[in-house]
């Protein structure tokens, strides 16, 4: 679908990942792996690149560069947008998950940011809950309510593109005013699932982090919904001390376990 609606607006297209058998789901294109997309868009020198998940609802984008600007990246550009032209509607709604860089840029442009839990539902629910039209997750599951009921790549796609077309600005421009946080996440295995809120010695352990990052950085300490494991993530404005972190804690997660 997307390389027909493209073409139908005028867009050249080189279509890639395009020819489904029934097995191919995802393999080696699209959102989940889209290092073919990243060479193709600088070895023709596209303007940009769009890449989808198997089921359309994921999106991440290349710049002419070959760069992957993700889910948080272009909620930015809606959002900053949506705020210049005066249609933006309630808060912006991300995930516990969101880059910190996304949060602190809003925040600078007079623009509300909220957290959800992980996953599209949460953050839809607390959009409805607070009258927002614009949420998504750094994944790429993007909601533009006032263009649809949820979560379609092929629809943040096109407002991602509507910017750059309006503002006559490049992909990359665009995603340049919002500095990314690096990022380090370690999955610590467990026997069981267990909650770490519940462990005084990790709370502890957690809370001296918090305190030693200040508002340069979080903690997000969670068990995962899906797997035996506990999720330590610790984001900084360095590399290097965000990983210094996170191996600190998720040895007192393995030690307490």
């Amino acid at each position: 679908m997307a390389p027909r609606v493209l073409t139908d607006l005028g867009a050249e297209i080189i279509p890639l990942g395009c020819s489904p058998n029934g097995r191919n789901i995802n393999l080696r294109c699209g959102s989940t792996s889209p290092g073919l997309l990243q060479a193709t868009v600088s070895g023709v020198h596209a303007d940009v690149g769009i890449a989808l998940d198997g089921d359309g609802d994921r999106l991440v984008m290349v710049d002419h560069l070959g760069r992957i600007a993700d889910g948080d990246q272009l909620l930015y550009v809606i959002a900053s947008d949506r705020r210049r032209t005066g249609t933006l509607r309630g808060p912006v709604v991300g995930t516990v998950m969101s880059n910190l860089g996304l949060e602190q840029q809003l925040a600078s442009e007079g623009i509300e940011f909220l957290r959800a839990r992980v996953g599209d539902r949460y953050v839809l629910g607390m959009l409805k809950e607070r009258d927002g039209v614009l949420g998504g997750e750094t994944s790429g599951h993007l909601l533009c309510l006032d263009r649809t009921t949820t979560g379609d790549g092929l629809i943040s796609a096109l407002e991602v593109l509507a910017v750059m077309k309006r503002t006559e600005r490049p992909l990359a421009e665009l995603i340049a005013a919002m500095p990314k946080f690096p990022q380090v996440m370690i999955n610590v295995r467990v026997k069981e699932r267990i909650d770490p809120a519940t462990s005084p010695v990790i709370q502890d352990a957690v809370r001296q982090v918090e305190q030693a990052l200040g508002a340069t950085g979080r903690v997000v300490l969670r068990a995962s919904g899906t797997e035996p494991v506990i999720r330590v993530m610790i984001e900084a404005r360095e590399e290097a001390v965000a990983s210094r972190h996170a191996n600190a804690l998720a040895d007192v997660v393995r030690d307490a376990i």
